[in-house]
């Protein structure tokens, strides 16, 4: 069969592939495209896993919403340039909707599951990262339900969803952007893990040890120090950004509200970044050159 410019044409609005890959493929198996595709799939799928262990700490945060439900989705990239790129948003963009409306929190689960253009949202990835030469993953979702639903979206870096009780929708987002600003851990003081207390507890105590003061004195202090963490780390101490003179628990107390929950997410928050030396690469490649 002859390869023709309409067949390679057809083939890249089927694959989103690039056009002199798209002619190669069709020449290899005598212009059958189904063939061309099944080869250029198990091609991505050989590149996908071949980047799976490079780091990807760039991408995007997504926010889809549906009545009083929300879903967001961190989906990671290797550079800035590609994050910023159509393909790569819209891809996120239909993940986010698709959690939403399956209410899936489980990223497994999300990558088996179909888009609407009838590809799993696995074979998409891979599809993606044969398109860019970059690693690409989906790497966490949450959902919530609320009566009471705040959400906000900092360009596409910051993420956050809050369920709150009793309040208005002016109020929940009020929070929420307090939220993407502030980066507290937890709701109060009551969630704050054990362990994470009993490390603080230990560091301040050791600093107050320097004081050489009597036993009792380093426990006022300690506790004191532990009461200004709170304040620091818990959404209801800290202070409300839109009117720093109360805290984020009184402004709920007065309005008589109660957040429930909250989820916060930020763009490659935890991964370790590569750090490139090119001095160090240099003398490297010099060295080996001797």
């Amino acid at each position: 069969m002859e390869v023709t410019a309409s067949l390679v044409k057809e083939l890249r609005e089927r694959t989103g592939a690039g056009m002199m890959e798209c002619k190669k493929s069709l020449v290899e198996h005598g212009g059958d495209i189904e063939a061309a595709i099944e080869a250029m799939r198990k091609s991505g799928q050989a590149k996908a896993a071949k980047k799976a262990g490079r780091i990807a700490a760039e991408g995007v945060i997504v926010l889809s919403l549906q009545d009083q439900r929300a879903a967001m989705v961190e989906v990671n990239c290797e550079t800035d340039f590609v994050s910023k790129g159509d393909d790569f948003k819209q891809f996120a963009e239909a993940v986010a909707k698709l959690a939403v409306q399956q209410s899936s929190t489980e990223v497994s689960d999300l990558l088996d599951m179909r888009l609407d253009t009838g590809k799993t949202v696995e074979q998409t990835r891979q599809d993606l990262i044969a398109k860019f030469g970059e690693n690409i993953n989906l790497r966490r979702v949450t959902t919530l339900n609320a009566n009471c639903l705040g959400s906000y979206l900092h360009g596409n870096r910051i993420g956050v969803l809050v369920n709150l009780e009793a309040g208005n929708t002016q109020l929940a987002k009020d929070i929420a952007m307090h939220i993407a600003a502030s980066r507290p851990i937890c709701v109060s003081s009551e969630q704050i893990p054990p362990a994470e207390l009993d490390k603080e507890r230990e560091i301040y105590r050791a600093q107050a040890a320097e004081t050489k003061k009597p036993a009792d004195i380093i426990d006022k202090m300690v506790e004191g120090r532990m009461k200004k963490y709170y304040g620091e780390v818990t959404l209801l101490g800290q202070p409300f950004i839109k009117d720093p003179e109360q805290t984020v628990g009184q402004l709920l107390k007065a309005q008589h509200a109660q957040v429930l929950s909250f989820q916060r997410f930020e763009v490659g928050e935890g991964i370790e970044k590569k750090v490139d030396n090119f001095a160090q690469e240099v003398m490297q490649q010099v060295q080996s050159n001797r």
